[in-house]
């Protein structure tokens, strides 16, 4: 039965997703962790981690990530866990598949046109929207931890996003060298 309601969540994620990955997180959440609880937000909070740092798309990556740990959670054997992922990550990518293909001919048609450009308007700000919505829900304790309960990690890990944002904001860090960087400070101090 959770490979149906697999299908279905992501389904619904995949169609109404707009903004790419990082916009479709908080939908996620919503659906695998608040509604359906498949997920603790300790589990949800690691896999868009590892989602973030593994080549590919990270909402695809969540999905896959987020079906594996569903069906294995849900007390099914690995080899089921795998289909889960499978279904997941198909499941989030191929109703905006078809729709792509179908309105591809009309907006490379109408692309300058009024409508068209007033509709893609509107989306901006929303797609902004559900980014920022995504980055102050990875604000929470189980990424900074609880200021009363452990202060030394949460100043700690204030310490490393300072430091993450000021290095790839202002010096101009690589990324990929930032990930290293925090990986190893994080090895070390935890």
């Amino acid at each position: 039965m959770i490979f149906l309601y697999l299908f279905l969540v992501f389904s619904k994620i995949g169609i109404f997703n707009f903004g790419g990955g990082y916009a479709m997180l908080s939908l996620i959440q919503d659906e695998v962790v608040n509604k359906h609880h498949w997920l603790t937000v300790q589990e949800f909070t690691d896999i868009v981690a590892v989602s973030q740092s593994t080549p590919g798309p990270i909402g695809i990556n969540c999905a896959t990530y987020t079906g594996y740990t569903a069906v294995i959670n849900d007390g099914y054997p690995v080899w089921m866990a795998v289909l889960g992922a499978v279904l997941a990550s198909l499941s989030v990518i191929w109703l905006p598949f078809i729709l792509m293909v179908s309105i591809s001919k009309f907006l490379l048609k109408h692309h300058h046109s009024k409508t068209v450009e007033s509709v893609f308007g509107a989306l901006r700000p929303a797609i902004v929207g559900l980014i920022a919505a995504a980055a102050i829900m990875l604000m929470s304790k189980e990424n900074f931890g609880n200021p009363s309960e452990s202060p030394f990690v949460f100043i700690i890990s204030i310490v490393i996003f300072l430091f993450a944002f000021v290095g790839t904001r202002l010096y101009k860090v690589h990324p990929i060298l930032m990930i290293l960087l925090c990986g190893l400070a994080g090895l070390l101090i935890y």
